[in-house]
């Protein structure tokens, strides 16, 4: 398996499932490398443990005596840290990829055409009545935004950056004179969820 088919991409409608799995998977074995290490301090060696055969707990006990590191045991502290890390990682991810979902980016119009958050593809689009100059053309891609001929639009991935960058558009901003950023919901903070 290559590393792009574990990549998990935040436009993928199941993304917020899969990194939950992914999660779940971490936390598992976040548990058994501390189970298998208080197993190894308690009884000096691997044979015995559940789940391991014989050959198997055998093997480990070699690759721990021959191993370089001055930590023996079946995982080193930074096993342990490095998973531990990927938790955490994963745990704030999907919060993020939740609160992006659940907070109902709008949309405007503006002189030409009308920006659309497409949630269900995770993008923000630009939907021009007429294609746009070679110079805004340019404009656009330096803000990160890109052709899609499938979609018919100028998009970038949905994100308080998306909203950001359509700020710095001259021509996208919207009819009415509001501030695009202004007009978006915001998330809640800490201090709002603690009240």
């Amino acid at each position: 398996m290559s590393y792009k088919d574990t990549v998990i991409k935040s436009d993928d409608p199941q993304a917020i499932e899969k990194l939950k799995m992914k999660l779940e998977q971490c936390q598992n074995a976040q548990e058994e490398m501390k189970k298998q290490n208080a197993y190894f301090k308690k009884h000096g060696t691997m044979v015995g443990y559940p789940d391991l055969t014989e050959e198997m707990a055998k093997a480990k006990d070699r690759r721990i005596a021959d191993s370089y590191s001055w930590e023996k045991k079946p995982y080193p502290s930074y096993a342990l840290q490095n998973n531990n890390q990927e938790i955490n990682r994963l745990k704030k991810r999907i919060e993020e990829l939740t609160q992006n979902k659940d907070l109902g980016f709008v949309g405007w119009e503006f002189e030409g055409g009308k920006a659309v958050p497409n949630t269900n593809n995770n993008r923000l689009q630009l939907l021009f009545d007429e294609k746009p100059s070679e110079e805004q053309r340019a404009i656009l891609k330096q803000n990160g935004f890109r052709w899609a001929p499938s979609e018919q639009a100028w998009q970038r991935q949905l994100n308080s950056n998306a909203f950001y960058a359509a700020n710095r558009i001259p021509f996208i901003q919207p009819k009415d004179n509001s501030n695009i950023i202004k007009i978006q919901p915001k998330a809640p903070t800490k201090d709002d969820i603690s009240r």
